[in-house]
């Protein structure tokens, strides 16, 4: 066995005794985009991919899309192959974090040499060391927003021994964090909205399932909307039309602004005046068929008490005329 292997081995056992605890290990600590930041990671660190075993790395739909891509492979496959399901933020909305090798509950893109698809790393891998919180007050666009970073210090991170300084601006622009940023946004901002809904409200399963191939498999998400009766119900210009056919990035983004309106309302959809005046008449259909049953009912019911009344009449003539007879 080579001393890179043994290194590598070694480092694997380390990090699993440490993070069997599972702490969250953030810095008390509010940071801005000038807040300074000592810390590096490259191969010649002690701990070097240390993290990336033992680790839950959910992905966003901008991860699955740019992996998918850089493997070469269809949406679906991706998903079989390299996750498993999870739940997002504590709430019910369904997901993928990446599947773990069995034998060293490693990330499978990480070698003793490094990540195999730096490049194109998940966004959870390319935030670390750094976190951010984003208050969206009201979920629409124009709502009051705050944002400010953590640092999550991990016993086993040599990184923080390095003598590189950053600010968290400078840190975040050289792992590519604000496209990720940008592409994210809107997913997140769902999985948020429906965490603060908590406990009080469900999904349907119909909705879960939407959320998940919405958020996993533009593929099939691009099949709902052109082999379906989506268009059918929905109002979509010719130039989104083109966009999303031909483009997974804008059809990615067109899946939040569905899911948004779908699952909580949000304008942004417009459904067809004849679908609307459909609806209304189904309902009014409904309504009058309910009226007529409960019309219906009542006469039934009404019908049988007058039949159980002349019954009760008769039988107390028939005993009144019985004990007019003995007597």
């Amino acid at each position: 066995m080579t001393e890179t292997k043994k290194s590598f081995i070694s480092k694997e056992k380390d990090f699993t005794k440490i993070t069997d605890k599972n702490p969250s290990h953030i810095l008390p600590e509010k940071l801005t985009l000038d807040s300074h930041l000592q810390f590096q990671c490259h191969p010649g660190v002690s701990c070097f991919t240390a993290c990336c075993h033992n680790i839950k790395i959910v992905l966003t739909p901008y991860d699955i899309l740019i992996l998918r891509k850089r493997l070469g492979i269809p949406a679906h496959e991706f998903i079989m192959k390299y996750t498993e399901p999870t739940y997002l933020e504590k709430t019910d909305m369904p997901g993928v974090q990446i599947k773990l090798t069995e034998e060293k509950k490693a990330c499978p893109f990480v070698t003793p040499e490094g990540c195999t698809v730096y490049s194109d790393r998940p966004s959870a891998c390319r935030y670390y060391p750094v976190g951010m919180a984003d208050f969206h007050e009201g979920g629409s666009n124009d709502a009051k927003e705050e944002k400010f970073f953590f640092i999550v210090k991990e016993p086993h991170c040599k990184g923080f021994e390095e003598p590189k300084h950053w600010t968290i601006g400078e840190w975040r622009a050289d792992q590519g964090v604000d496209l990720r940023d940008e592409m994210n946004k809107e997913w997140l901002r769902l999985v948020m909205r429906r965490k603060s809904f908590g406990h009080q409200a469900s999904l349907s399963e119909a909705a879960k399932r939407m959320f998940f191939m919405a958020s996993t498999d533009l593929d099939s998400f691009r099949k709902f909307i052109f082999e379906s009766s989506f268009l059918d119900t929905y109002e979509v210009d010719q130039e989104t039309l083109d966009k999303i056919r031909e483009d997974d990035i804008e059809l990615m983004l067109f899946s939040f602004k569905y899911l948004a309106n779908t699952l909580f309302g949000a304008e942004g959809l417009k459904i067809r005046d004849e679908k609307i005046k459909k609806k209304v008449e189904e309902i009014k259909k409904r309504q009058d068929e309910a009226l007529k049953k409960a019309e219906q009912e009542y006469l039934e019911l009404k019908a049988e008490r007058e039949r159980l009344k002349k019954e009760q009449e008769k039988r107390a003539r028939e005993l009144a005329a019985q004990k007019e007879a003995k007597g």
